[in-house]
């Protein structure tokens, strides 16, 4: 396919957060280019977990994810079949009494973002998942919360966009950006918005992002359908998985449509080493049996690892790139770009057109990265 000659619009990057951001500016009537160094979907979009979960490791967080969930909902009939959308919900686990009494103030942020959720006793959240240990003390379950296969959403999304006009064009290497323009090894393209949705490589292509790549490592069993029917989190996982250092593990655990089960997560920060680190495996693996002891007997398939975008204060960066005229920021999401991708899109769709976004934005504007560093 030959590249076009110019563009209104080029989204740098057919991850799911391209894709999303593509969907919404050529709903929105944009003529819109989708530019891809390999493959759609091929990056972190197909290397990590699911989840469409409401998160409140902040306000804005929870206010950006909340949002997301809700246009997610609304995109549903939409979806095909290669999405497996599954509102399984999720439950965040009490370990003892202490976290237990902690879910209060979390039922009640979430009630106060127009999230639903229900605190369960030990009784009621061992009937939810009866392989889960003994012994913990309750739950969490938000309702509204899903699991999507990330590729088939990302790939559907791509397809809603070309429905509207946009060209998906695969294996074009973007090497930087100038005023208005795309630079490519063989030449460049020009177009009046470009959105660099490039994930862990965004810092890369706009140097002065304080983006960083984080690796990941993921297993997944062979089907056992019907082991669990939720998404299962740790109530900790914010506090071991979402802290800046340099490995971390916590459990989270989901049932995908195949029957097979996903096992996550770690956290480290060795740069673009993308080997197995068999150390940090061992103990993500040995967290999830803690809480599904039936686990030890599930035969894994597959474990792998990929990047994930983060940024200092865990939110990602959408928005106007002030020193180079044209570019605009979709980018820095680390483990929520999948949830936070529809948001995302919506809200650069909005800002480019000049209208009120639904949720304040300029919290997540990729400017506070040069502000900071002149406080």
């Amino acid at each position: 396919m030959t590249a076009p000659r110019s563009s209104d619009a080029i989204v740098v990057g057919a991850g799911i957060v391209g894709a999303a951001c593509a969907a919404a500016l050529s709903r929105n009537g944009w003529r819109v280019t989708v530019l891809d160094k390999s493959f759609a979907a091929s990056g972190t979009t197909a290397a990590g977990m699911g989840h469409l979960v409401a998160m409140d490791d902040s306000p804005e967080q929870l206010a950006l994810t909340a949002y997301s969930e809700r246009l997610w909902r609304e995109l549903a009939p939409e979806l095909d079949p290669r999405s497996e959308l599954d509102r399984c919900g999720t439950l965040w686990i009490a370990e003892d009494e202490s976290q237990l009494a902690a879910l209060g103030a979390k039922h009640d942020a979430y009630a106060a973002a127009g999230v639903a959720s229900e605190i369960l006793d030990a009784v009621a959240l061992a009937e939810a998942e009866p392989r889960l240990r003994a012994g913990l003390a309750g739950a969490l379950l938000v309702t509204d919360d899903s699991v999507v296969y990330p590729p088939g959403a990302a790939l559907r999304l791509l397809e809603i966009a070309r429905a509207h006009g946009a060209r998906v064009i695969e294996g074009r290497e973007v090497t930087g950006f100038a005023p208005n323009g795309v630079l490519l090894r063989d030449g460049a393209l020009h177009a009046d918005v470009i959105v660099n949705a490039a994930g862990a490589f965004a810092a890369a292509l706009t140097p002065g992002l304080p983006i960083v790549p984080r690796k990941g490592h993921l297993a997944i069993t062979d089907r056992l359908p019907g082991f669990c029917h939720h998404q299962l989190v740790e109530l900790g996982y914010l506090a071991s998985a979402h802290v800046m250092t340099s490995e971390s593990v916590a459990f989270n655990v989901q049932p995908r449509r195949t029957g097979q089960v996903l096992i996550g997560s770690s956290r480290e920060l060795m740069g673009w080493d993308a080997s197995i680190n068999h150390h940090v495996l061992s103990r993500m693996l040995r967290r999830a049996t803690d809480f599904l002891p039936a686990l030890l007997s599930a035969p894994i398939i597959r474990c792998w690892t990929g990047f994930r975008p983060a940024t200092p204060d865990k939110l990602p960066l959408i928005g106007r790139w002030e020193p180079t005229p044209g570019l605009w920021i979709a980018a820095g999401h680390e483990g929520l770009g999948i949830t936070t991708s529809l948001a995302t899109g919506q809200l650069i769709a909005d800002e480019v057109s000049g209208r009120e976004t639904a949720i304040a934005a300029d919290v997540f504007s990729p400017m506070r990265a040069t502000h900071a560093e002149h406080v």
